[in-house]
């Protein structure tokens, strides 16, 4: 039972403001941009990797080195989950704005040691060894910012609209991914190729730290939320309460597996895919991914909205059925695709698709949890499934193509996606069951 309508003990028994509409706005609006500052540094390692890959790693074929970028990036997801431990504690305890702040400090030092890191060819093997230590202060930035940031929307939003309003989570995250494509763009318009694999790789990094000293100006000025600020006392511990959750807790891991991994295929590793395996341009898979990026941001809210009217659950079954019938002929399809536009309408059709869970697994997470462990119970089984699925997705698929049997990637997309399925079919629908009781 969710006792966010008690007030602290030894708090004041006076009645909380009234929170207006623009008020809501506002904090939404805030903890939104400070997300997408959070996101576009952690993206930018996707899709400046084809350049920097090289500067880090010794001389070798163009697919080896990215199987050492991607191992990184996958590295990086180890952190996600000790990050979602540690900020779902954090935030539980002291506030949601307190660690949505912590988490965009970690992200500015990690974007700005990768900006400032010399080559192996200075300093040899500590090249790479700086990267990870760099991917592992974003992995524990992002592994604290994603169930501390479901858990706020979720949370200032009003039950009617709750779908809709925190489906802004993914449009920060996937503008974030998309900023740093449009920032990669700019850069093949401006540097020539030589330019970027030499130096011009840096220059993102450097902005993603600069813009987190905007996201933390902007976070400073959010609102608490009410059912933080109305909670009762702990009890026991949060790690004790989380574990009475049991089927909460694998609820999220179900509910994440596919579709995780299938946003991950999608986004980050489609460029790549492009590029290695379709055989296009890097300006060309560029532009796909961004064109395909920003409509798909452009459907989180139209979805999210939906849910709020007719529920959570049958959204999600509908990505899980698609999901398991078609990633098979969409990769097997755009494998042998050589026109921008064929594989523009395909990767669409399938981001199409993956709408269905990542423009509401937010909320969903959100009401499965009391709210003294909402932000643990979101943040740290949902960064575990992360790492495990979304974080190899990359290098598996490599992995398969380097053996000769990159369809055996496809089948795995499928089955993950599959076993989500279950999940779907047999939970309650969170807008009619939602713990989230305070507007």
């Amino acid at each position: 039972m969710d006792n966010s309508n008690t007030l602290p003990l030894g708090s004041a028994a006076a009645p909380a403001k009234a929170r207006t509409t623009s008020s809501r706005i506002k904090s939404i609006f805030s903890g939104s941009v400070g997300n997408m500052v959070e996101w576009y540094d952690w993206y930018v390692y996707a899709a400046f990797s084809l350049y920097f890959a090289k500067t880090f790693f010794p001389k070798g074929d163009t697919t080896a080195q990215l199987l050492n970028t991607a191992a990184i990036f996958a590295v990086g997801f180890l952190m996600r989950p000790i990050g979602g431990w540690l900020m779902g504690l954090y935030a539980d305890k002291v506030g949601r704005k307190k660690a949505l702040m912590a988490s965009v400090y970690l992200m500015c030092f990690g974007s700005l040691l990768i900006a400032l890191s010399p080559g192996y060819e200075v300093i040899g093997i500590g090249a790479p060894i700086l990267l990870v230590f760099a991917r592992l202060l974003q992995g524990l930035s992002v592994g604290g910012e994603y169930g501390t940031s479901a858990t706020y929307l979720s949370e200032m939003a009003t039950k009617e609209r709750r779908g809709f309003y925190s489906s802004f989570q993914y449009v920060t995250l996937i503008s974030g991914q998309l900023i740093a494509l449009g920032v990669l763009i700019v850069l093949q318009q401006v540097l020539t190729t030589e330019q970027l694999h030499d130096w011009g790789w840096r220059i993102p990094f450097a902005i993603g730290a600069l813009c987190a000293v905007v996201a933390l100006f902007l976070r400073r000025g959010m609102e608490e939320t009410e059912s933080f600020t109305k909670k009762e006392k702990a009890k026991e511990s949060a790690m004790r309460t989380l574990l009475r959750h049991p089927r909460e807790l694998m609820t999220v891991v179900g509910l994440t597996m596919g579709g995780t991994l299938a946003f991950y295929t999608y986004t980050t590793y489609m460029q790549k895919y492009l590029v290695n395996t379709v055989g296009m341009s890097i300006p060309d898979s560029t532009t796909i991914s961004a064109a395909t990026l920003f409509l798909f941001m452009c459907l989180q809210p139209l979805i999210g909205g939906l849910s709020d009217k007719i529920g959570r659950r049958p959204i999600l079954i509908a990505f899980g059925i698609l999901g398991t019938l078609f990633t098979v002929p969409i990769l097997t399809t755009l494998h042998t695709i050589q026109t921008w536009w064929g594989a523009f309408f395909l990767i669409m059709a399938a981001l199409i698709i993956v709408s269905g869970y990542t423009s509401i697994n937010a909320v969903v997470k959100a009401e499965l949890f009391p709210t003294e462990i909402r932000a643990l119970g979101v943040g740290l089984p949902y960064a575990l499934t992360v790492s495990i699925f979304g974080g190899t997705a990359e290098y598996i698929a490599l992995w398969f193509k380097s053996i000769g049997m990159e369809t055996g990637y496809y089948w795995y997309v499928t089955a993950c996606i599959a076993v989500s399925l279950l999940v779907y079919v047999t939970m309650k629908d969170t807008r009619k069951h939602s713990r989230i009781t305070t507007d």
